[in-house]
């Protein structure tokens, strides 16, 4: 199965694993990436075995940095 092709089902068991979201006051910048996203980001390039410069955005996972990051925040 793709990573995009993932359902609900998979996301449903995977979301209360994740850490809440930090709050964000008064920060400039951009807004952070939802955490649905950004998996599909992370598991999109091993799955494809492109690097983490080139995921597609216009598939919505936002920059590759941001999905390598994310696993450590």
């Amino acid at each position: 199965m793709k990573p995009s092709e993932a359902g609900d089902e998979p996301w449903a068991v995977i979301e209360p694993l994740l850490p809440k979201k930090p709050c964000r006051t008064r920060r400039p910048g951009r807004k952070r990436l939802d955490d649905r996203p950004a998996l599909r980001g992370i598991l999109f390039v091993p799955h494809t075995g492109i690097s983490w410069e080139h995921p597609p955005q216009e598939l919505g996972y936002g920059s590759g940095m941001t999905c390598r990051r994310r696993p450590k925040e």
